[in-house]
This record gives structure tokens, C-alpha cells and sequence, in this order.
């Protein structure tokens, strides 16, 4: 079935904030115990390396835990946050260019009765309670830091064709949680299924017209395909997802 066809390596070879907004309408895969459980993804965020003050890799750092956002597109990127919620990550770009997309919610395709189990939910979820949000996401897929640098695009976790949103269809907004980023707090990096009811709230509003907007008066600070590779040896050690 093409739906449930992996994503060509090609797709993630492209920086964060493309990835992050062709993703919506994406189906995330994951094979559990002899069972498919299918997510459409409805919310992503773009997070752009070295050059954003919001990403695990700002000024190049490089840590146990960011590893794999160092592999290049098309892998994992799962972290531990709160003491409580993993989050995934897929990782885009060219090795060596810290980008990624954090993969903010879901909605239920196949499997939906053990997502609910897995969450701990014992009556119908309401809109947005089954996989609205990363760390519920996760939790509906049993996706923790075993997965981290798994390439996605094949065994028990993986990034498929899916049902590609429309442009009009999809939402832009400022990321989630980000406070402490600066200029970085404001930019239009969070992309969502405006018509889903699974977005995590508070819900993005803008039409995908100020993503375009957004990436031109980002120009000269974080770049379309991240720092080049200059920029790359001078930040030889120094960042959040």
C-alpha cells in the first residue's frame, strides 16, 4: 500500500523548516508485538542547529544526548525531558548539520485501542488526549531512547508516505516552550493540520504564507541548509529541541 511506503532517503536531505512542514499529513509507523500502529502526523516544529538559540545543537554543541542529531536525515532523535515525557525527533539535512523536527501530535490511523492502552486510557479519548503533544505521542507509540538514531525509514519505527496535507490546509505559528531563545522564541517554526483536532493547544493560527515571510527575516542569522561548513569548524564544541 503506498500510504505505508517508507519516505525516499532524498526527503530528509533538505533543511528542518521544509522537512517540518512536508511531514504534516506523514503517517509515523510503528510495528509492536506483531501489530501496526499508524499515526498521521498533524504538528511538527523545526528546530535549525548551531544558528537557533531553540535547538539541543545551538552554537554547535555537541553532547551524549544530541549524538544523533549529528547522523544526517532521516534518523531519530529521541530525548528525555521533565524527568517524564520522551520526545522524537527527525533529524534532517546533510551529517554534521544539527537539524531536526520534533514530532508535536497525531492522529490515530490503525491501532488506536492499544495506543489508548499504552496511554493508560480507560474511556474514549477527547480530542487531542491520544497523541496531542510529544510526550503523549511517544507514550501512544511506546517510543522511548531505545530508538534513538534508528534510521526511520524501515524496522519497528518508521516515517511513511501517508496523506500529504494541502498548503491551505496547513498552520503556522512561534514554537512551544521556548522562552529562553530570544529572537528565536518569535519565529514561525511550528506547522499543523488546521483542520486536525488533534493539535496541542495553544493552536497555531497564521497561514502558511508566514512561514515564507518568517525565513526571509531570519536570512542572515539561521540559514535555509543550516551553517556551512566554515561556520561548522569554528563551533567546534559549544545549545534545545
Amino acid at each position: 500500500m503506498r500510504r505505508l511506503a517508507p519516505l525516499p532517503a532524498a526527503f530528509y536531505r533538505r533543511d528542518a523548516e521544509s522537512v517540518a512542514r512536508d511531514l504534516i499529513g506523514r503517517y509515523l509507523v510503528r510495528r509492536l508485538d506483531g501489530e501496526r500502529l499508524v499515526l498521521r502526523i498533524v504538528e511538527t516544529e523545526a528546530y535549525l542547529g548551531a544558528a537557533d538559540a531553540a535547538s539541543h545543537a545551538f552554537r554547535g554543541r555537541r553532547t551524549a544526548r544530541n549524538r544523533a542529531m549529528y547522523l544526517g536525515g532521516g534518523h531519530a532523535y529521541v530525548f528525555f525531558v521533565y524527568g517524564m515525557h520522551f520526545c522524537l525527533n527527525v533529524v534532517t539535512g546533510e551529517p554534521d548539520v544539527p537539524q531536526a523536527v520534533l514530532l508535536r501530535a497525531g492522529e490515530a490511523v490503525a491501532g488506536a485501542e492499544r495506543m489508548a492502552e499504552l496511554r493508560g486510557l480507560a474511556r474514549p479519548p477527547r480530542p487531542g488526549e491520544l497523541a496531542g503533544g510529544p510526550g503523549r505521542l511517544c507514550r501512544a507509540l511506546a517510543v522511548d531512547r531505545d530508538f534513538d538514531g534508528h534510521l526511520l525509514r524501515g524496522g519497528d519505527l518508521l516515517v511513511a508516505r501517508g496523506e500529504p496535507a494541502a498548503a491551505a490546509a496547513i498552520a503556522v505559528g512561534p514554537r512551544v516552550g521556548i522562552d529562553y531563545a530570544g529572537a528565536a522564541a518569535a519565529w514561525p517554526l511550528r506547522f499543523a493540520d488546521g483542520r486536525s483536532a488533534e493539535v496541542s493547544r495553544p493552536r497555531p493560527a497564521a497561514p502558511l504564507s508566514a512561514s515564507s515571510a518568517g525565513r526571509r527575516a531570519r536570512r542572515g542569522g539561521a540559514s535555509r541548509r543550516g551553517p556551512g561548513p566554515r561556520a561548522r569548524r569554528a563551533a567546534s564544541g559549544a545549545g534545545s529541541t
